[in-house]
């Protein structure tokens, strides 16, 4: 297959497999998707789902942060990990947002990464999944696909997502990165990786990745 016929295979595939797109974090509007998002680095987003009520519980929006002391907010953070840059990054973006942006989350990749504890991939989920803009978040699932599926140098993520959005139709962007996301959880995760299960790597997949996964279930087991 050339590249253009495995990326068509990876759109049907997803397609079919997800017709309707759940968002992992759970939100009710921007700044609480930011705040999510910011606090899924190196977390699950089954925990963060997990202490995003307890946190919006007592602050929803910037005006209400503020209130709370960085320490209050590690406190309940805590569980994440990376508490405390996690809990400073919250308190200074909301003040930030209010003194600039009268309390609105902004609506560009140069003004949100511009925020304390924001980097790339945490303004383009918010730009794609608040806004609506396309964006191609690369998060570790999409990354090891991308390369499973020789879709990607797999030499990093900023590579990674050069090349998906070389690759996709821009219009497909938003779903695509969610889809990805569901597919690598389901069916070829990091560990336990059963390839009969993952379809699209089966059929389009890396010849080197294909053969050290012969190699792993083909070792004695000790």
């Amino acid at each position: 297959m050339t590249k253009k016929e495995r990326a068509t295979f990876v759109i049907n595939t997803l397609k079919e497999l997800y017709p309707t797109i759940p968002i992992p974090l759970d939100h009710k509007d921007p700044y609480t998707l930011l705040v999510a998002v910011l606090l899924s680095a190196q977390c699950t987003d089954v925990r963060v789902n997990q202490i995003t009520p307890l946190l919006f519980a007592k602050a929803d929006n910037p005006y209400e942060m503020i209130k709370m002391s960085v320490e209050e907010i590690k406190e309940i953070i805590r569980p994440c990990g990376l508490s405390p840059m996690k809990s400073k990054g919250i308190h200074g973006l909301s003040h930030i947002l209010i003194d600039k942006y009268n309390g609105e989350v902004p609506q560009s990749f140069e003004a949100l990464e511009a925020l304390p504890a924001v980097g790339h991939k945490t303004a383009s989920v918010v730009m794609s999944q608040a806004f609506g803009v396309p964006a191609f978040p690369v998060d570790t699932h999409i990354h090891r696909l991308m390369y499973r599926w020789n879709l990607t140098s797999g030499k990093n993520v900023v590579q990674t997502e050069k090349d998906a959005k070389a690759i996709f139709p821009k219009d497909l962007w938003n779903d695509l990165h969610l889809q990805i996301i569901w597919y690598g959880r389901e069916y070829s995760p990091a560990r336990g990786w059963d390839i009969e299960k993952d379809i699209i790597t089966k059929t389009i997949g890396k010849k080197e990745v294909l053969k050290e996964f012969d190699k792993k279930i083909s070792r004695p087991v000790k």
